[in-house]
C-alpha cells in the first residue's frame, strides 16, 4: 500500500513554537511548527489521559500536556517527563505550496 498524504492546514496557520489540532477520519493529530520553521506531527492526544495536546505548551522541541504537565519530544514522540511514560506516534510531514501535509 502506498503513502497517503493528507492536506492538514496552511503553514501560516501555525505560529512559530506553537501547535494546532488536526482531525481526520475520527482521529486527532497535533501539528507543530518549531522556532526554526520545521513542521512535525504526532498523535493529538496525550498517552497518559487522552487530553488534546493542541491545548498544551510548546517549548523548543517539547510539547507539554495541559492536564498533568507531562512532556514529549515533538520530533520523536518520546515521553520526556512524568507522568507520561508511553511515547506518541509520529507522522512524516511535508510542505507543498504553503500547505502542511501529513502522511498517514
Amino acid at each position: 500500500m502506498g503513502e497517503t498524504w493528507i492536506d492538514a492546514c496552511a503553514f501560516s496557520d501555525i505560529e512559530p513554537e506553537d501547535v494546532k489540532r488536526f482531525d481526520h477520519q475520527g482521529r486527532t493529530f497535533a501539528l507543530y511548527r518549531t522556532e526554526d520553521d520545521a513542521v512535525y506531527a504526532t498523535d493529538g492526544l496525550c498517552s497518559h489521559e487522552q487530553v488534546h495536546l493542541a491545548d498544551g505548551l510548546v517549548m523548543g522541541h517539547i510539547i507539554e500536556c495541559p492536564k498533568h504537565n507531562g512532556r514529549f519530544d515533538l520530533r520523536t514522540g518520546a515521553a520526556k517527563g512524568a507522568p507520561v511514560c508511553i511515547d506518541l506516534k509520529t507522522y512524516p510531514t511535508r510542505l507543498v505550496d504553503g500547505r502542511i501535509q501529513i502522511c498517514l
